[in-house]
């Protein structure tokens, strides 16, 4: 069983606390690791740390901390199979699917480093005689990030690389539930003679550490991945400092399959999306509506499909579709929501119960049709491998259903009439939406909820805005 210690201040150290975090691999369901349950101790020390160091950093030019980014890069991808195997063991991803995010997380630090020479100020027009008005971005100052367990490792990249190209200074904090990879990188971290106190990772409880690190009034900002009940928390803890937040959280993505839809492609789109990482994606298909003449079809299709959806040991060759959940909690919660389904009415086509396995903590691909939109199955984040399915009759109807709902993170239209398409695009209230395709975002766009789906986002160029503040200077000559 590996140990792991703090990173604070550029050095791995030892926790004030004395009190550990056991971490369990959730298919065998053998404790892994351990790691520190940090205390206020801790908190204070990697936020002072950051505080120290931030100044100094911001004042190196950009393209030098984009070096130490591309370093970072280069350190996950020399060791790009270790850490698939880490976050394979402690999420019960499937290995391909681990290794695809620790690739994507080294995408990432090497985009972001490229922003170095392209993120700039602006010259505004003055209305008086012999002036100039500039507007400067400058860094936001120390930002707390909090990840995510489902992925901790590319989200951990998602707020890191940002705030170190901008100039800011991070504490990051893991879940407490898949600490392991991002503590293998803080390893990697450590020997690349970073300045201190320029980024921290710090593992404890949400409610002591997490706590302390969100109130204090050393941090200037607070970006979290994480469920809609942790966002209000947030929005709560930073209010008396009025700190700034960006918040990712939760959703419930509807898929809508109009009449002139190619069929296979909308199966492919949504399956995909429902059963990748075990369906515990938040911008993933959650609800389907599918045209009354096309929907005997696409249900004898798409049933097909998630009974075909193989789960087993994430190590195995070849990789099965998907693995465990995440926890003995986030399945009984997944049951729990659709034997209410069921009791109210709804069928399930194939699925609808816990995966009979020796190990882990699987549930069944689920599809369910008799459903009503006002069920809880409809409305609410499942985070598991099920899939409601309506059917409606013309198209105000399925954008009405689509936007029945309060989240507001991903959407999906499948359609082959371009009309449609961007018809659909102006009326759905979802801050992305994909079209004949599944819901996976690309770096260079920007993530971003509306309702309770978040505040602010993360990617591309508005990502990086997010980790910046305006200065603007009136200058009469």
């Amino acid at each position: 069983m590996k140990t792991y210690q703090q990173f604070i201040n550029g050095s791995l150290t030892d926790s004030h606390s004395s009190d550990w975090i056991e971490v369990e691999d959730p298919y065998t369901g053998k404790i892994i690791s351990r790691v520190p349950k940090g205390d206020d101790a801790d908190a204070y020390a990697a936020l002072e740390a950051a505080k120290k160091s931030q100044t100094a950093w911001a004042a190196q030019p950009a393209a030098q901390r984009a070096g130490y980014l591309r370093q970072m890069a280069a350190l996950i991808r020399a060791n790009r199979l270790e850490l698939a195997k880490t976050l394979a063991s402690e999420q019960a991803k499937v290995l391909p699917l681990a290794q695809v995010e620790i690739d994507l997380t080294a995408d990432y630090f090497e985009y972001y480093a490229g922003w170095a020479r392209i993120y700039e100020g602006e010259i505004i027009q003055s209305d008086r005689l012999n002036e100039n008005i500039f507007l400067f971005r400058k860094p936001i100052g120390v930002v707390v990030g909090i990840c995510p367990w489902n992925f901790p490792f590319f989200v951990m990249a998602r707020k890191v690389a940002p705030a170190l190209l901008t100039g800011c200074t991070i504490v990051l904090k893991p879940s407490s539930l898949t600490p392991n990879t991002t503590f293998e990188f803080a390893k990697l971290v450590a020997t690349l003679g970073l300045p201190k106190g320029v980024v921290n990772f710090v593992s404890g409880s949400g409610k002591t550490l997490g706590n302390t690190l969100v109130k204090s009034p050393l941090t200037d900002m607070v970006t979290l991945t994480g469920s809609v009940e942790a966002g209000v928390e947030i929005i709560k803890a930073t209010a008396d400092n009025v700190t700034k937040v960006s918040l990712e959280l939760g959703g419930k993505a509807p898929a809508i399959v109009f009449e002139d839809a190619d069929l296979d492609i909308a199966v492919k789109g949504i399956v995909d999306s429902r059963v990748i990482y075990s369906g515990q994606v938040c911008n993933c298909a959650e609800r389907a509506y599918v045209h009354k003449n096309v929907y005997d079809r696409f249900i004898d299709k798409f049933t097909k499909a998630m009974q075909a959806v193989t789960y087993g040991d994430p190590f195995a060759s070849p990789a099965p579709s998907m693995s465990s959940q995440i926890d003995r909690t986030q399945q009984e919660k997944i049951d729990a929501l659709v034997v209410r389904a069921k009791a109210a009415g709804a069928e399930a086509l194939t699925g609808g119960k816990k995966a009979d396995t020796s190990t882990g903590y699987f549930y069944e691909p689920t599809v369910l049709v008799n459903c009503r939109q006002d069920m809880e199955i409809v409305q609410k984040e499942v985070f598991g491998p099920v899939i409601p399915i309506l059917p409606f009759s013309e198209y105000e109807e399925a954008i009405a259903l689509a936007n029945d709902c309060e989240y507001g993170l991903t959407s999906s239209v499948f359609t082959t009439n371009i009309n449609t398409t961007l018809q659909a695009i102006k009326d759905l209230k979802f801050g992305e939406t994909y079209v004949n395709r599944e819901h996976f975002e690309g770096m260079q766009g920007f993530h971003a909820g509306w309702r309770k789906s978040g505040i602010g986002g993360a990617d591309g160029k508005h990502g990086l805005m997010e980790y910046l503040q305006s200065q603007v200077a009136y200058i009469q000559f």
